[in-house]
This record gives structure tokens, C-alpha cells and sequence, in this order.
């Protein structure tokens, strides 16, 4: 027996409803945006599997690459994070956070030194050199180092006037994560504390940072160990990194465990 008209109009009606409610009601993640950063010498690529995760738990993401070593920071970061800072834009999310590695975190320093984002949310780095490399330190002189590098390479130093450390103070919630198992052990003599084989732990601070957490991973590959993608999504959500977790030394006002050391600012 067919349905009156009325009735068929009303299953419509509500299934039209429901249609525009799952459209119209997303959920926080749905509204931001995510630029992501990679470091010096790589590409896009090496931030897949941050860039995955982000997609899969409902952010949109821009991930591209930037010839990091063909030009000097301050052109990098005009040229490549406005691009990134534009794209949030026409997308018209209502946040804009940023994930960088290495490299990338100065970028977005530099960015904000002279350019504002409207909606500027949580800005997660790993392994930044905020204070400089002493790879670099040893390294920027000699012509291979120059060849592979570039000119932004030439401008990691751990020098009081390097770029990292003219830098000013930044807006934005910014959470750190610096690594403490070196990924290059023939750069080990270069460094008198705890690195990740390319950036000391003290390197990666900054001032101005909301919180700090140290995980046992080396600096080429921190960006794909599952903790700190964990670390990441954490922190974007909550405006600080995830206590009690194995191995992570936390930053002042954390918890931490009998067998956890603490990095305290200094």
C-alpha cells in the first residue's frame, strides 16, 4: 500500500534535514587549518605521516614543498609561509596552527616578525634550532657544506646574531618537542649536552613557549615515530603535551614520573 503524500513529504523533509545538519555541524577540527613545515634539504614528503594523521582526525592541511636550499630564510619564509597563510584563508577555517620540523619552525619566527595571521592558533615544533646548530657551527665554512646547504644553511649558526637568535618573541600557543637520541653519532663531538645529532635540547627553547617535552628519537626522523604524532594532535587540541607517557621528560607544571628527569627552563 502506498504512502499518502503527506508522509512522503515528511520522510523528504527530514531526510533533507539531517542532510544539511551533517554539512553545517562540523566539528572544531573541521574549521582549522594546518601548516605544515618541513626542515632544511627535505621535502613535503618527510611530513606525510604527520599529514596524514592530521587529515584523518579532521583538519585540513597544507603541506608543500619549498626549495629550502635555494633561498635565505627571510625570502623563504615571505615566499613560501604566505602561501600556506593564504590557502588557510580562502579556505576560511577559523584557526591557523602550524607543525614544523627543523627548519620550518624558524620559518614561521621569521613569518611572524612582520606579517599578523588572523585566527593565529597552536604552533607545534620539532627539533627546532632556535638558538642555532653547532653542526652548523663547525660545518658553514667549508665549500661542501655550502654546496649542500645553501644560504639559509649559512644562517643556523649558534652565533648571538644569527638569524634563530635575532629572532623576537612570537605570538601563538607554542609547544616544543626536541629529541635526545642522536641520528648522527659522527656529530657527536660537536655538542657538550643532550642533542638529537643535529640541535641540542637547550637550542630547541624558546622564551616564549608554552610547553616542552624531550622524547628519545634523533632529528632526521622525529616527525614519524607514532608518540610524537601523538604529541602533536595532543597539543593542537589542548594547548599542551600529554603527560605520563614513557620516556618523555616534561616541561615545568607537567607531572612526571619517578623515571622521568624534568627539563626545566632555565
Amino acid at each position: 500500500m502506498p504512502l499518502p503524500c503527506s508522509c512522503l513529504k515528511a520522510i523528504v523533509f527530514t531526510a533533507l534535514l539531517f542532510f544539511y545538519a551533517t554539512l553545517t555541524l562540523a566539528t572544531p577540527q573541521d574549521r582549522e587549518c594546518v601548516i605544515v613545515l618541513h626542515g632544511l634539504g627535505r621535502s613535503e614528503s618527510s611530513m606525510g605521516n604527520i599529514e596524514k594523521t592530521l587529515i584523518e582526525n579532521g583538519y585540513r592541511v597544507w603541506n608543500e614543498p619549498y626549495p629550502s636550499r635555494e633561498a635565505d630564510i627571510e625570502t623563504l619564509a615571505a615566499t613560501h609561509v604566505s602561501l600556506g597563510v593564504r590557502q588557510c584563508e580562502e579556505w576560511k577555517t577559523t584557526a591557523v596552527h602550524f607543525v614544523t620540523h627543523s627548519m620550518g619552525g624558524i620559518l614561521v619566527r621569521q613569518y611572524l616578525q612582520s606579517d599578523d595571521i588572523h585566527g593565529l592558533g597552536k604552533i607545534v615544533m620539532l627539533a627546532p634550532p632556535n638558538h642555532g646548530s653547532e653542526v652548523v657551527d663547525h660545518l658553514k665554512d667549508g665549500s661542501v657544506f655550502q654546496e649542500i646547504m645553501g644560504p639559509a644553511g649559512q644562517q643556523l649558526s649558534t652565533h648571538k646574531n644569527s638569524i634563530p637568535n635575532s629572532l623576537k618573541p612570537i605570538p601563538g600557543t607554542i609547544g616544543i618537542i626536541a629529541g635526545s637520541v642522536t641520528s648522527d653519532p659522527w656529530f657527536a663531538w660537536m655538542f657538550t649536552g643532550p642533542n638529537d645529532g643535529k640541535v641540542s635540547v637547550e637550542s630547541a627553547r624558546l622564551d616564549e613557549m608554552a610547553d616542552f617535552i624531550v622524547v628519545e628519537h634523533g632529528h632526521t626522523f622525529i616527525m614519524n615515530h607514532n608518540d610524537v604524532i601523538e604529541q602533536v594532535l595532543f597539543f593542537l587540541k589542548q594547548g599542551k603535551f600529554k603527560a605520563g607517557r614513557h620516556g618523555d621528560r616534561l616541561y615545568d607544571g607537567v607531572p612526571r614520573d619517578n623515571d622521568q628527569e624534568v627539563y626545566r627552563n632555565r
